[in-house]
């Protein structure tokens, strides 16, 4: 179980990066107070937290009811937390953690930025809904561990909630770089996790049957 909270914590840390989106959302409500900060900070995690929990507790059946079964899911899953993994490693913007160009010029026109860009992509990203479904599949037939897993998801929203309210201090305080090495860090750690995802899938797929 120790060992499930610790790469799932990981897992989501490095799929939603509190800091980075911080870091956006800082730079995305300069100029505004404080209050509505808080407002769309709020309101756009909320609004995550019910996307990922719909994947949370529905994506597995949304798979099978298209005909994907669960080892595919992880195979796929894998590849494309591997691929986050070596964005993150070599931090080349490719749009799966941060906005592209045609996002970030959207965002600059909006006033309400809570749905958009904040709640998607920013904090239900394609990697944090991939990181969702995966581990809930995992554990499909331990519910004491997706409540585990359920549990580490809230504590993750709520720590990208608080670093929103203060994402201008937090910003101030670790840096653009702080930020990268840190993110380089977990990332080593995400693209282990995420072969380990292809091997378990493949594992469990007709091609290893006798």
């Amino acid at each position: 179980m120790i060992e499930l909270i610790v790469t799932a914590a990981v897992a989501l840390f490095v799929a939603i990066d509190p800091l980075g989106v911080g870091a956006v959302f800082a730079g995305l409500t300069e100029g505004q107070d404080r209050r509505e900060r808080r407002h769309l900070a709020m309101r756009g995690t909320v609004l995550a937290a019910a996307i990922l929990l719909v994947f949370a507790l529905a994506g597995e059946e949304l798979m099978a009811a298209i005909g994907i079964g669960l080892p595919a899911v992880r195979i796929a899953g894998g590849i494309l937390l591997l691929l986050l993994a070596i964005d993150m490693v070599s931090a080349p913007p490719s749009g799966m953690r941060t906005m592209t160009p045609p996002d970030s010029a959207e965002a600059d026109r909006r006033h309400d930025i809570s749905v958009f860009p904040l709640a998607i992509p920013l904090i239900a990203g394609p990697g944090a809904i991939t990181v969702v479904i995966l581990f809930m599949g995992q554990t499909e037939r331990d519910p004491l561990g997706q409540l585990v897993f359920l549990a580490v998801l809230v504590a993750m929203l709520l720590l990208t909630l608080l670093v929103l309210l203060f994402a201008v201090e937090v910003t101030r305080v670790l840096g653009v770089t702080g930020i990268n090495v840190l993110n380089r860090m977990l990332g080593i750690l995400l693209a282990a996790l995420a072969c380990q995802f292809v091997l378990d899938g493949l594992a469990a797929s007709a091609l290893f049957d006798p």
